[in-house]
């Protein structure tokens, strides 16, 4: 007789051959560039439940561009799995043709002149539509919001995150859990949490003092969709007082906590949950992880590291989901749960394809009237580029290599640093930056641009700290991010060494010279999550940058060799 595992993983290569996640006929269209919305929104209602799920939408609620990542290395057991493949790799995985829309929505290859063909993607008027037509075929579709949500943009920043409750309380999620938005300060998000019309969830967000759970949030929900009794579990960022500040949310501590998953897990089954789901913000090795060792989870919709990808990922009886950032996708995903377990799935993974999927008056206005009155600021044009720019990749990105340009210039530094996170959309090059473009990639409640001396050991000490955090080994220790990048300097990094020794070959660049580790350097940085910080804040340092330029044009950075073993 099939286990249930086996019917899952028989389920997925199906779904690979005859397009049952909705992906294979997606492909098939971009292929012969004929998308139109009722071929993104097409899809056979399948089963009782229906999910939907965004996640790190960071605040943007227009269409942007948004570039997928050159480079995401996985290692150990992640090593060449998704979503640690990019580029023709992935391509190839996937079919996708060269040169689609779907190679434009899921890669970084020929960025600027498929975004000249396809335009822009996102807009929460565009994901309005989206989720009123699949409310439409299946009423009772549940919308859970993965977090990354408050925090992104000029006008979350002014509001202190309000412009974003509003439009989303527009879109009625039936749950959220957290992770940039505790950067509000916890008083901030406990006003915000109270008014909130769905459920604030988060089984691992703990008091501090007491280490029981915190009372704002729910661990889970208990919700009902097609005649199913659905638990809905909660968890939040893990690492938030290592990853940010921790002086602005001094009463809470987070963690992991897979023991207490378990525990929730169980418990939502003994209150007659037939149908588990995991709403997450750990990060995806993180998730796979955790679905190995936690168990009774169906579903577990997965957020923080920005991936996308248009098939689930199944660990044992657990299936994954990955819903990408900034608005780009919609994932929707259909369940047979039958006699208290779920029996087999679709899912489609669906762009938002801005120029083709019409957007929703009602929330355009809405959307449009948080804007109002910050519109001539966030319209002032400061300069235009020359260079794609664009923030992800493990290494650099071309918006931080003009940030830390900035920083030198403006801070005159010898090396400058800024931190490898991974939102803050694309512009082409010809486009013209705005001031809300520089806020887009800049935005944060501990924005100040240090200047400060630091010797060579403790820089290196700095780069083997943030790589260990990105490539150890064990998932648990990873939080998510890529590496801090670097200007003025380069260096060597071996991906497959152990803490303390990737790093080599550090140079300064203006000179050739090898970092001295006894001497002192110049370093400018921002988002530090010391207390207490001084300097100007970023956008005002990058603004000045750009104001001076005028026109942007960055060479190609070839500063960082990476060693992948």
């Amino acid at each position: 007789m099939i286990s249930r595992r086996d019917f899952l993983q028989v389920g997925m290569a199906a779904s690979a051959l005859v397009g049952a996640s909705g992906f294979g006929n997606w492909a098939r269209l971009a292929a012969q560039q004929t998308l139109t919305q009722d071929q993104l929104l097409d899809f056979d209602t399948f089963g009782n439940v229906t999910l939907i799920h965004v996640t790190d939408i960071h605040a943007q609620m227009k269409p942007i561009y948004f570039r997928e990542p050159e480079i995401n290395l996985g290692v150990g057991e992640n090593k060449g799995q998704v979503p640690h493949i990019t580029g023709a790799e992935f391509k190839a995985r996937y079919g996708v043709a060269d040169g689609s829309p779907s190679a434009y929505a899921l890669t970084y290859n020929d960025f600027s002149a498929l975004g000249r063909e396809y335009g822009k993607v996102g807009g929460l008027d565009r994901v309005a539509t989206v989720v009123k037509s699949i409310r439409a075929a299946r009423p009772d579709a549940l919308l859970l919001d993965g977090g990354d949500t408050w925090h992104g943009s000029y006008t979350c920043y002014q509001t202190e995150g309000q412009d974003m409750v509003n439009v989303m309380n527009a879109l009625a999620p039936d749950a959220m859990t957290f992770h940039w938005e505790f950067t509000l300060g916890s008083d901030r998000v406990r006003e915000l949490i109270e008014g909130l019309p769905f459920a604030a969830l988060g089984q691992n967000i703990f008091d501090a003092e007491w280490d029981e759970p915190a009372e704002s949030f729910e661990s889970y929900k208990m919700m009902e969709a097609g005649g199913v009794k659905i638990g809905v579990i909660g968890q939040a960022f893990p690492y938030m007082p290592i990853a940010n500040p921790g002086w602005m949310f001094p009463e809470y501590s987070f963690g992991i906590r897979d023991e207490r998953m378990q525990e929730m897990v169980d418990e939502v089954r003994a209150a007659g949950a037939e149908l588990v789901v995991c709403l997450s913000h750990n990060g995806f090795d993180v998730d796979k992880k955790m679905a190995g060792r936690v168990q009774g989870i169906d579903v577990i919709l997965s957020g923080h590291t920005h991936d996308a990808l248009p098939e689930p990922v199944v660990v044992g009886d657990t299936i994954i989901i990955a819903s990408g950032s900034n608005g780009k996708f919609v994932s929707r995903v259909d369940l047979d749960v039958r006699d208290g377990r779920m029996m087999g799935f679709r899912h489609k993974l669906i762009p938002i394809f801005s120029d083709v999927i019409e957007a929703d008056a009602e929330m355009t206005a809405l959307i449009d009237e948080q804007r109002a009155p910050y519109l001539a600021d966030l319209e002032e044009v400061i300069g235009t580029t020359d260079t794609e720019l664009y923030r992800r990749g493990n290494f650099n990105g071309s918006w931080d290599d003009l940030i830390c340009d900035a920083l030198i210039s403006e801070r005159e530094a010898d090396i400058a640093m800024s931190p490898g996170v991974r939102w803050g959309p694309s512009l082409l090059p010809g486009d013209n930056i705005t001031r809300e473009d520089i806020w887009n990639v800049t935005s944060m409640t501990y924005p100040n641009a240090y200047r400060t001396e630091m010797t060579g050991e403790f820089i290196h000490t700095i780069l083997e700290d943030v790589a260990d955090n990105l490539f150890n080994p064990d998932p648990y220790y990873q939080q998510g991010g890529d590496m801090v990048r670097i200007g003025g300097m380069g260096y060597r990094i071996d991906i497959t060494k152990p803490q303390g020794s990737r790093i080599t070959e550090m140079t300064l660049l203006k000179t050739g010279e090898a970092i001295d580790p006894a001497k002192t350097y110049q370093v400018a940085g921002w988002a530090s999550v010391n207390e207490g910080t001084e300097g100007p804040p970023i956008w005002d340092v990058v603004e000045s940058h750009i104001r001076k330029l005028g026109t942007v044009t960055l060479d190609p950075n070839t500063s960082v060799e990476v060693v992948q073993g």
